[in-house]
């Protein structure tokens, strides 16, 4: 549509003149005389230009016709003429908000450029209030709190999110923001206003708001300065997610993953989860059967601490660690006198475990002797000190463990089958690792952050590469196998991302052997000498072959058999 013009003249002559010079433009033209015609041609619609002449005839005065334009719109450009220049007219006419003074005799450029630079300011405006129109839609329909701050720490600006979960109320516009109280802490505030002050940006995944109530609330802060068009920063604009419920709901993913300190998504692992939770608070036997390394006394303290005898003692005996006598005066005790060298009364593990729990693991390497003594104390729940013929009685809820296979064992004659059907009420098989690869990934990034904080060190992460490596390993120790490997990588890694460099040499070597394909091997060199890592780890034998990424075995024969 073409632009529209009114020119209010008392003079013919120079309405037809303005007519002729705006028509040129493209405008439409209407002329009027007095107030009366402008207040007619007003109703019509809005003018992108008015031409004003300060004194009509009639006595009527310009800048009265100019005061009632603007009460019907404040946005109209209007010109004022005049042939008598005062200072104080025009003072007045600008302060009204006139938008040029024209002084006649009137020339075509002059106009021309007056209505051209109407235009263009008309146009500017027209483009700040669709800006506007946009920018408060995107406040409105936000569900992030948007809060915008001048240059000087004032709030000029906050949406209706803000207004709901944040605390802001609209008598908080044009206030300092470090003085508004909102009911917290204000710890988005003073992130805002340092990012005005450092002019870089501030992203936060997770920043934790105190309220005055004491609650708490985990939010994503993202802050960033508002620059003009010439560069100069005007202001700070923060936007802020409540996430506490996403903080909640991946606390619960995270749990479904990880059960008493057991990490497992694998089918198997959600499984056995579930199994333990049925029989925490079910005081049967269970037997768990699981090869070394695989977390067999970790799920044996989980059926204990997420049942009702979470409170009483959790005893756990190695029943392979100790011969056939000292097993039967640590299971049972012993009065003073009952062999050379009971020099006092002890109180066995059965009876210290009274109320509680006791986990006999490497059930299957006991003697057939000390297994006619644990069936009777499964059987009647009581047991007599070595050397005393006094029964004691007990409540334990007994959790045996073993990497063998007891079926096997009877079948042999090696253990007995009453014990074994004792013990096999319920039966817990924990999978080995090289059958749940998909949970790798989860115990590497715990490992990962659990040696980071032991060794006071930033949190690593494992290369691609690296975990390709990890993946497909058989891993023969199972997860203590991957803990071992994990804490070697994590000591000798020199920066944050664990490389296969950083991986121990028995596991690289191991890999090589068994691969088929052609792919170049990584670099591996010995990081420190056998000396150097048993002085690191106090002569412990077990542990520096750790440091070292080597297998004890392999120690041993290194040590037997020197390489010349």
């Amino acid at each position: 549509m073409n632009p529209r013009a009114l020119v209010v003249d008392d003079e013919l002559s120079i309405q037809r003149l303005l007519k002729i010079f705006l028509s040129q433009e493209g405008f439409v033209v209407d002329c009027a005389s007095n107030s009366l015609e402008v207040d007619s041609f007003i109703q019509t619609g809005r003018y992108d230009l008015v031409l004003l002449d300060i004194h009509l005839g009639n006595g009527e005065n310009g800048l009265q016709i100019l005061r009632h334009l603007r009460d019907h719109d404040e946005q109209a450009h209007i010109a004022l003429i005049t042939g008598r220049p005062d200072f104080e007219t025009a003072t007045e006419a600008l302060r009204l908000g006139a938008f040029d003074y024209l002084m006649k005799p009137l020339y075509p450029h002059q106009v021309i450029s007056t209505a051209k630079r109407a235009l263009r300011s008309k146009a500017l405006i027209e483009e700040n209030r669709r800006k506007q129109a946009n920018l408060d839609a995107i406040f409105r329909c936000a569900t992030e709190a948007i809060i915008l701050i001048d240059n000087e720490n004032r709030l000029i600006q906050a949406n209706e999110a803000a207004f709901k979960s944040c605390g802001y109320a609209a008598e908080h516009i044009n206030t300092p923001i470090q003085s508004i109280q909102t009911g917290c802490t204000g710890a988005c505030r003073q992130k805002l206003v340092s990012v005005l002050i450092s002019g870089t940006p501030c992203h936060l995944r997770r920043l934790e708001c105190s309220r005055d109530d004491g609650s708490k609330r985990i939010l994503s802060f993202n802050a960033t300065t508002v620059v003009d068009n010439d560069g100069i920063v005007s202001g700070a604009a923060a936007f802020i997610r409540d996430d506490t419920q996403l903080e909640y709901l991946e606390k619960q993913v995270s749990r479904k993953n990880e059960y008493a300190g057991i990490i497992g998504k694998d089918s198997s692992m959600q499984r056995m989860f579930s199994l333990i939770d049925a029989l925490a608070n079910v005081q049967t036997t269970v037997l768990i059967n699981g090869e070394s390394g695989t977390g067999k006394e970790m799920v044996a303290a989980a059926l204990h601490h997420q049942g009702a005898r979470s409170k009483r003692p959790f005893v756990k005996v190695n029943c392979s660690a100790l011969s056939e006598h000292l097993l039967e005066s640590e299971l049972f005790g012993h009065v003073r006198g009952a062999f050379t060298g009971a020099i006092a009364d002890k109180t066995g593990r059965f009876q210290k475990a009274d109320g509680g729990t006791i986990l006999l693991d490497e059930i299957g390497d006991i003697s057939l002797a000390m297994q006619m003594r644990l069936l009777r104390v499964l059987q009647e729940h009581e047991f007599e000190k070595v050397g005393d013929a006094n029964p004691i009685k007990v409540d334990v809820r007994v959790i045996a463990a073993t990497n063998q296979d007891l079926a096997e064992k009877v079948r042999m004659g090696t253990f007995r089958q009453d014990l074994y059907y004792r013990l096999n009420v319920i039966r817990l098989v924990i999978p080995p690792l090289r059958d749940r690869k998909d949970d790798i990934p989860l115990l590497v990034e715990h490992f990962l952050n659990k040696f980071s904080q032991k060794f006071n060190r930033p949190v690593c992460t494992a290369a691609q590469e690296a975990m390709e490596l990890l993946m497909r390993y058989s891993w023969p120790g199972n997860v203590r196998e991957l803990e071992h490997v994990i804490e070697y990588a994590t000591v000798f890694s020199s920066s944050t991302i664990i490389t296969e460099k950083n991986l121990p040499q028995d596991l690289i070597v191991s890999l090589l052997h068994n691969r088929t394909d052609e792919v170049r091997p990584p670099m591996v060199q010995n990081i420190m000498s056998i000396e150097a890592a048993l002085e690191k780890a106090g002569g412990n034998k077990a542990k520096a072959a750790r440091l070292l990424g080597l297998s004890r075995s392999t120690l041993y024969r290194m040590l037997h058999d020197p390489p010349p």
